[in-house]
């Protein structure tokens, strides 16, 4: 007894008494633990994770030097892991509720939600993509006025008092003169004339570059350089609205995916997902049913019209492609004529610009009326002559846009012409040859072309309100209390879809041009978009009557964005060119030390550090750019590929599903026939 206890060996830590024989290894019972199995700590995370990434874990040495069976121990382990997977879980539904919680939260205060709902049910998905697309550029144009506040206006308005130019100027003082205020008193109503048209007391404010002259900024040992602000906050600006607007482009392209186009399953589709189980009450209600009854009117319709255009004969579908070519070449000319009006008035308003009063008002709005008149008679002419076309519902809002976008874009090109074609003397180096910009008519021109965007963003604005007070709300009152065939013909007006995004595209090119050059026109057409959103709910529900004929909402959103991105690449254009040719203002702006405003990078570049410029100079260099060029083809190469084997993924299973709908049709008709020949004769 004794030898056997002097060969026994006592665990303290695993509280049991083992003894050791030549043998036989033999448990006791332990004086600590009155368990049959070792402790052992069951809330350990022994997960195959952490052994492969880390090697074996601690639990699991634990669990390996336990004289166990292996079934036991496999036991313990699979218990182990099925704790770290419930844990795991936990975790991941913790997750969910708190990004479902955000959504809510999201969905809580999403801008306009109801009434874009009512919208939708009242007058079908095509109408509400207008709505939608204008709440997406007024949080667009909100969130870039935010980031041209942070880095451009704060720091001009901290840092005002204290300036110090980077380089002097050498210009001559002809060239710097230059003077904006106005000396004496002026007569009240000269005030609002200014804001108006954007000169006096407007002029030499932060709305336009004039302003920011303070070339660099600073309090005692920090330094703020405002023209590099300016020009990389502008750069940053047009990125993110790139961005932004590609974004939104694949969220709508998945959605045209998912929903696909012209198959069989459509209308099943339709009518067995389409439902939404959320809605609650009477409104609600009625509100869904409208919707899904404007969805399959669509489909319908674009069904009706492809058989129609397939069952015409070779003749008919000659006279009708003739048709549609005369009328696009009646409609290119009456863009063509428009641009030259627009480029004549506006010659006319730069060479009359020094008249006062009322008349010079006139004259200097002179280019926004011609635009504004113009953009609204020839696309109502274009609209006219759609009808002959004979296109489907979504054909012709495409057409209707392409037209309509082309006038609108090109005339603010052609604008833009005009006033570079003055300011750089048009190839005429008498005037431009002191200053390199013509100063005796432009001693600002940066703020010139400011305003004249700002008086086109104005006036767009009061022309949307005066129409809505003075036409559209008469016609209404005229066409409900006065029957007789006059007004029956009229009638109460449709909500065109297309011209009222192409207002849009229009007005945020018009930003984008302008940015540059009057850094607070975000903002006014945030509050312009605001304005316009009530405006036109207003006299949609007031004034207008649901369209006879809808459209697919999906694409013509998409094709929405399309437009609105050609207008980004106007913008781009105009800023570029603005940058990197002509020369900036000797008087006025943070640039006019510079023989251009991109000049201000290598200045500020030769001033870093010699360790940021050597690894900037390495960014630049091949070494780096061809691997990344390699890099971004290969990934390139990688989606392309991908989204190649998707789509054809796609192809198959609709193929598939048409094919099913087929064999079930076919399916049905045997057995209704099966049926009709076995059923009994009735007498």
């Amino acid at each position: 007894m004794e030898s056997r206890r002097g060969d026994s060996l006592y665990d303290e830590r695993e509280g049991s008494i083992y003894s050791s024989g030549p043998q036989v290894l033999q448990r006791r019972p332990s004086r600590s633990s009155n368990q049959n199995y070792p402790q052992f700590n069951w809330d350990s995370d022994a997960t195959v994770e952490d052994e492969d990434e880390e090697g074996p874990s601690e639990p699991d040495r634990e669990l390996r030097n336990i004289p166990l069976s292996m079934a036991v121990k496999r036991a313990v382990r699979h218990a182990q892991q099925m704790q770290a997977a419930s844990r795991v879980q936990r975790r991941a539904r913790y997750l969910l509720r708190v990004k479902h919680n955000i959504n809510e939260v999201r969905y809580f205060f999403t801008l306009w939600r109801k009434s874009l709902q009512k919208i939708g049910g009242n007058f079908g998905g095509g109408v509400q993509s207008y709505f939608l697309f204008l709440r997406f550029l007024v949080v667009l144009n909100f969130i870039s006025f935010l980031l041209i506040a942070g880095f451009v206006l704060i720091p001009s308005i901290i840092f005002r008092s204290e300036g110090s130019s980077l380089v002097n100027s050498t210009g001559p003082e002809e060239c710097r003169n230059y003077n904006p205020s106005s000396p004496g008193l002026l007569v009240f109503y000269s005030y609002f004339l200014d804001l108006l048209s954007g000169t006096g007391f407007m002029e030499y404010w932060y709305m336009f570059y004039g302003f920011y002259s303070n070339p660099m900024a600073g309090h005692n040992s920090f330094a703020y350089n405002i023209p590099l602000a300016y020009l990389f906050t502008a750069v940053f600006y047009f990125a993110f609205c790139l961005l932004c607007i590609i974004a939104r482009m694949g969220s709508v392209a998945r959605v045209a995916v998912a929903t696909g186009g012209s198959s069989v399953g459509d209308y099943s589709m339709i009518v067995f997902t389409s439902w939404d189980y959320g809605c609650l009450g009477d409104g609600d209600t009625k509100l869904k049913q409208n919707s899904v009854r404007y969805w399959l009117q669509v489909e319908l319709e674009e069904e009706r019209l492809k058989k129609k255009t397939a069952a015409l004969n070779m003749t008919r579908k000659i006279l009708l492609y003739s048709v549609r070519i005369f009328s696009a070449v009646l409609a290119l000319g009456l863009i063509i004529a428009a641009f030259y009006c627009i480029f004549r008035a506006t010659v006319f308003s730069q060479e009359r610009s020094g008249e006062g009063g009322i008349l010079g008002l006139v004259i200097e709005y002179l280019p926004s009326i011609v635009i504004t008149t113009g953009n609204f008679l020839v696309p109502l002419l274009c609209d006219q002559i759609a009808y002959v076309e004979r296109y489907s519902p979504s054909t012709t809002i495409i057409v209707s846009l392409l037209r309509a976008v082309f006038l609108r874009l090109v005339s603010l090109g052609v604008l833009l012409y005009s006033l570079w074609a003055q300011i750089t003397c048009a190839g005429l180096t008498d005037k431009c040859q002191l200053c390199g910009y013509n100063h005796e008519l432009y001693q600002c021109w940066e703020t010139r072309v400011g305003q004249e965007m700002y008086k086109l963003t104005l006036f767009d604005l009061l022309i949307t309100i005066t129409v809505l007070v003075l036409v559209e709300f008469p016609r209404r009152i005229l066409v409900d209390n006065w029957s007789n065939k006059m007004t029956q013909f009229i009638g109460r007006q449709v909500f065109e879809v297309s011209s009222n995004v192409l207002g849009l595209v229009y007005s945020q090119t018009v930003v984008w041009a302008g940015a540059l050059f009057c850094p607070l026109l975000p903002l006014l057409n945030t509050i312009k978009f605001v304005i316009l959103f009530y405006c036109k709910k207003i006299t949609l529900f007031y004034n207008c009557r649901p369209a006879q004929k809808t459209f697919r909402s999906v694409t013509s959103t998409f094709f929405f964005l399309v437009v609105l991105l050609f207008g980004w690449a106007l913008s781009l254009v105009v800023m570029i060119y603005s940058v990197a040719v002509i020369h900036p203002s000797m008087g006025c702006g943070p640039f006019r030390s510079f023989p251009s405003m991109w000049a201000v990078v290598p200045t500020s570049f030769y001033g870093l550090p010699e360790v940021a410029q050597e690894f900037l100079f390495f960014i630049g260099s091949q070494a780096f750019s061809i691997p990344l060029f390699a890099l971004s083809c290969v990934v390139m190469c990688y989606f392309i590929a991908l989204a190649s084997v998707y789509g054809k993924s796609v192809s198959l299973l609709k193929a598939q599903l048409k094919l099913e709908g087929r064999d079930k049709q076919f399916l049905v008709k045997q057995l209704a026939e099966i049926s009709r020949r076995h059923q009994a004769p009735v007498y």
